[in-house]
């Protein structure tokens, strides 16, 4: 294997990794959404602001007028996919939250058609109906017998809402193209502290030292160490090995759900996560379906 796609793996599937344990951090801080991403964003920004200097990505010029404010406007998905993202956790759980947020790459390509007038294909359809049905199987099986079934269903929403948002990023993000990935990023979590600071509870800070290590842990590792990990394996690797990586995220979010708080999936549930999972590998990958027709002389 080249040195570059080795290293390139090593970091995507740190990132990954990572990114599996954000619920886990989410929740142990004990504290509400918005103040949960409020100082995710704080320790983020001070975070990317240091990596960005040193890589002297703060230099005039970099940014103009408009890829400036069409960070911000980024930034306002990304930090509202956040927040419905975190608030599903507590309502479907991490497992089926993180599942069912796996369905942006689907809202990416309705977008794409819609705005960018992209062509969506049979085989995009196929895959579509298949993360549909998975995502059927998921809402119908209204969690184990100490979860609210109308919680459950919130909770779903809330992650779909997220997926959304991310989407609309994403799609944002297209037109980004050639600017430094790591200052995007940290325009995002600075219009996020502007966001939500008037909405953050200053005057009842956490009083517990777990609560901050887990809102610093967000900020500093989940925020800018991954970022630094993520954009670094993209460059190293092929965009489809970088995407077979990242379903690292959404099986390391659901060991991480059942390990800490012992939230074990129902086989119904289970059957819904692996059509989602499948439906966005395989269109990531670009899976095709080939028949054979028999011909008959």
């Amino acid at each position: 294997m080249d040195k570059s796609i080795r290293h390139g793996s090593f970091e995507m599937t740190a990132a990954m990794l990572i990114s599996g344990t954000i619920g886990w951090f989410v929740l142990v801080s004990g504290q509400p959404v918005l103040d949960v991403v409020f100082w995710r964003c704080v320790f983020g920004a001070g975070t990317l602001l240091l990596i960005c200097a040193a890589f002297g990505f703060l230099r005039p010029g970099i940014l103009t007028r408009t890829t400036f404010l069409l960070a911000v406007l980024s930034g306002v998905a990304i930090v509202g996919n956040w927040v419905l993202l975190f608030a599903s956790y507590s309502r479907a759980s991490i497992a089926i939250g993180t599942a069912v947020y796996n369905v942006q790459p689907f809202m990416l390509v309705g977008l794409a058609a819609l705005f960018l007038n992209e062509k969506i294909t049979l085989q995009k359809l196929f895959w579509l109906g298949i993360s549909f049905l998975g995502m059927l199987a998921i809402v119908s099986a209204h969690g184990d017998q100490n979860e609210s079934g109308n919680d459950y269903l919130v909770g779903i929403a809330l992650a779909l809402g997220a997926a959304f948002l991310y989407a609309i990023a994403a799609l944002i993000i297209k037109r980004l193209t050639g600017t430094p990935p790591h200052l995007i990023a940290l325009v995002q979590v600075s219009t996020g502290v502007l966001l939500l600071a008037p909405f953050a509870h200053f005057s009842a800070l956490p009083q517990a030292p777990s609560a901050w290590a887990s809102l610093v842990t967000l900020g500093i590792v989940h925020t800018g160490v991954m970022y630094v990990l993520l954009y670094g394996a993209i460059q190293k690797l092929p965009t489809a090995l970088t995407g077979a990586l990242s379903f690292i995220y959404p099986i390391a979010a659901i060991f991480v759900d059942w390990f800490a708080f012992g939230h074990r999936l129902e086989p119904l549930q289970w059957l819904g996560v692996a059509a989602i999972l499948l439906a966005a590998a395989g269109m990531q990958q670009g899976w095709t379906l080939k028949w054979r027709r028999t011909v008959t002389p």
